[in-house]
């Protein structure tokens, strides 16, 4: 009996390896001598917009179930660990620059006229991720005199407008702090006991500082000064109206109610059915902090690279890449946050009602 192949899928054939391996094709070993390095400057970019693609995935599979007028508790498990996944590949992406660092800038000057006009500014799908998790036009360091997207082609063009028409993850996110039930619950009212809290805090400050004998009398007035530096930024987050005029003047991204809810899952964290939204808040802090230090790595390996040279799209180089990782945060607001938390001991108590949403109650079925 005559012996047959394995049937079924093939590894190579599944991962269309054929196509994959096929896709590098060095721009310097056509007019002359190749240059060692380009092939590796070829698959580290390839390999970010691998990773793009599967952040892509992984963020276009957690707005939807932010879409939903209620976000079924169950699902915020989902989003958790897909958040972390990406969070993970961002990892990746600021390693990945070290490999890309082996290659000396004498070693890119071998191939770097080929890239002309071609640049980093291109790549489409980290533009719509930034898109999806909520960076605005008005917010973008200009690119120059033009918008980035004028070095794009029409359809691409279309496709990150189409994204940009849509509800981004900073939005959607903003909706779901603003439907959580826990700071007005029968005329609870969490801003009442918060302010109080804080006024205690601030006032038992104040006595440490009157009360420190090692202080001279300038220094008291010095740190009391201070202290009331720290009052007012307090009274920045308590004051509705003066948190919508930072809104409207782009210093404030979240509302203040959903900037209030965040303030409460951060302060009540330890309570059950909090630890799952405080970790999605951490995790969108992580994915900003994390975009902002591979720009930032970036700035570094350009300016290492050429120096002062202008990019190969036309940019000012890392110069436009330094201000790029300044200003292309999205989450700015959680980062706040820690502005405005007082200690565990000087939390207020939270009513029965309250405090019993957020347990995890068993009634003794015996």
């Amino acid at each position: 009996m005559s012996q047959t192949g394995p049937t079924g899928t093939h590894y190579s054939d599944y991962l269309q390896l054929g196509k994959l391996l096929d896709s590098q094709h060095p721009r310097s070993g056509k007019d002359g001598e190749a240059a060692h390095d380009e092939m590796l400057f070829i698959i580290i970019h390839q390999a970010y917009e691998l990773w793009f693609k599967q952040i892509l995935h992984e963020v276009g599979s957690v707005l939807p179930l932010f879409k939903k007028k209620t976000l079924d508790e169950a699902r915020m498990g989902f989003i958790v660990a897909r958040l972390e996944r990406v969070v993970e590949i961002q990892r990746i992406l600021v390693d990945q620059l070290t490999i890309l660092e082996t290659m000396t800038p004498l070693d890119f000057l071998d191939f770097r006229d080929y890239l002309v006009p071609a640049s980093g500014f291109q790549s489409v799908q980290f533009r719509l991720i930034e898109i999806a998790l909520g960076l605005r036009q008005r917010d973008r360091t200009p690119l120059s005199a033009d918008a980035y997207r004028t070095r794009l082609t029409d359809a691409e063009r279309e496709k990150l407008e189409a994204v940009e028409a849509q509800p981004s993850l900073v939005e959607l996110v903003e909706d779901w702090l603003e439907r959580i039930p826990f700071l007005d619950v029968d005329g609870y009212d969490f801003w009442g006991d918060y302010q109080g809290a804080v006024a205690q805090m601030l006032e038992n400050d104040a006595e440490i500082i009157r009360n420190n004998s090692m202080l001279s009398e300038s220094e008291k007035t010095d740190q009391l000064g201070q202290l009331a530096d720290t009052e007012k930024g307090f009274q920045v987050l308590i004051d509705r109206d003066e948190h919508n005029r930072l809104r409207e003047d782009g210093e404030r991204r979240l509302s203040h109610r959903a900037t209030s809810a965040a303030l409460f899952i951060e302060l009540y964290r330890d309570y059950p059915a909090l630890q799952l939204p405080h970790k999605l808040l951490r995790l969108l802090v992580d994915v900003d902090e994390l975009f902002t230090a591979w720009r930032q790595r970036h700035v570094i390996m350009v300016h290492r690279m050429i120096g002062s040279k202008i990019g190969t799209g036309g940019s000012a180089g890392h110069r436009y890449l330094r201000s790029a990782a300044q200003k292309h945060r999205v989450f700015t607001d959680l980062f706040d946050l820690p502005t405005f938390l007082i200690k565990r001991s000087a939390l207020p108590t939270l009513p029965d009602e309250v405090s019993n949403k957020l347990r995890f109650n068993y009634e003794d079925a015996r």
